[in-house]
């Protein structure tokens, strides 16, 4: 039931003493902030408010640094390289398609879209071919890879597995961040943590049960999808974050094109991976996500079902998912958003976007509004 990664991330991870990791979720919107925010302050003085939930506080408290690799400007990998902006030579056909085109400019940062109507096939295009950062919409692969292996008989729901508690470390000290088991939850727990509340230990639990970013990479493989890679844990992702401006550069690692993931959920929803029971679970948990309240279902109707995961990391927010109108109209979106001035635009920019999809594909009057999401 165990990989031998899983084993060899175990065996090295335990340190005496140790003390486990709180059982109970952080508040979501705290979460997802801390997601956002994590290491912009010094390593040296990781940020804890009275305003945080004990159990947030009690995680940020960790070992001595350790010491870095290298303290000079690091040289860009060759996975990174500066955005060139070619909207001016682009070409978007279809209404709908230049309604969103005319939201995605990418004068304060770029931003990517792709959405699929299954119902008719039509697709939604804007940079929608090109890399942008996973952030925590890597969990929707992540924990598929996981129920993949449910199916198979390797692993279960309701066997125990450990989560994995960052150890504190320097920026770039290493290729994967120290990591440390904490407490023990079953895999149901650690897939509705890591969806609903984008809890990053019980993600990083998965991701060492399943194998690795390389286990998620070989089962992305399987469905025929290109443009998606993992390459880090979440630990480590976290801890290197704002090397690069995502607004002004594109980073291979870690990313996925807007259409790759608007395609992995439309395979998701149509059961075409996963066993019904799988398929079920996962798409029930995404429509429990507690984060980014602002973001997809801004400014959607209330009677809109939306099965979503968010990511968030530095200058880049993004929601991913799949949307059910009240007349039982359905379709996938990625939205990928950088820049726009802080994380107010970059959530207000992600509804203006669904928004306007919603329109083109369930219809303008479709739906109840409330006031309040307006």
């Amino acid at each position: 039931m165990k990989t031998g990664f899983y084993h060899k991330v175990l065996s090295g991870l335990a340190l005496a003493g140790a003390v486990l990791a709180p059982v109970a979720p952080a508040h979501a919107e705290n979460l997802e902030t801390e997601f956002d925010k994590a290491f912009i302050a010094s390593p040296q003085q990781p940020a804890a408010s009275a305003s945080q939930p004990p159990q947030l506080q009690a995680s940020r408290v960790q070992p001595k640094v350790l010491p870095a690799a290298q303290t000079t400007k690091r040289t860009p990998p060759a996975s990174v390289r500066p955005y060139v902006s070619q909207r001016s030579q682009r070409s978007y056909g279809g209404e709908l398609n230049s309604q969103v085109a005319s939201l995605a400019d990418d004068g304060n940062g770029r931003i990517g879209v792709a959405a699929i109507d299954l119902t008719t096939g039509q697709t939604v295009s804007v940079l929608g071919d090109t890399p942008f950062p996973l952030a925590s919409t890597s969990k929707i692969a992540i924990a598929a890879t996981f129920l993949e292996g449910v199916d198979q008989g390797r692993f279960s729901l309701d066997a125990q597995y450990p989560l994995m508690v960052p150890v504190k470390s320097a920026r770039f000290s290493g290729f994967a961040a120290p990591v440390r088991p904490g407490a023990m939850l079953t895999g149901r727990q650690l897939i509705e943590r890591s969806l609903i509340h984008s809890d990053n230990q019980a993600t990083d639990a998965l991701l060492a049960v399943v194998g690795g970013p390389a286990a998620v990479n070989r089962w992305i493989r399987t469905t025929g999808i290109s443009g998606f890679r993992i390459d880090r844990d979440i630990a480590t992702l976290v801890r290197d974050d704002g090397e690069y401006n995502p607004a002004q550069m594109i980073d291979e690692r870690d990313s996925a094109t807007p259409m790759a993931m608007a395609q992995l959920l439309v395979g998701l929803y149509e059961g075409r991976w996963l066993s019904t029971s799988s398929r079920g679970f996962l798409i029930a948990t995404m429509e429990r996500c507690l984060t980014g309240k602002r973001r997809l279902r801004g400014q959607l109707p209330s009677d809109a079902r939306v099965a979503h995961k968010t990511g968030t990391l530095n200058n880049t927010a993004s929601d991913v998912g799949i949307v059910r109108g009240p007349n039982g109209h359905v379709y996938a979106v990625a939205i990928y958003v950088t820049g726009q001035g802080g994380h107010a635009g970059r959530d207000a920019k992600i509804a203006a976007i669904s928004r306007v999809i919603y329109d083109g594909y369930v219809g303008p009057d479709v739906g109840t509004y409330a006031s309040a999401q307006r």
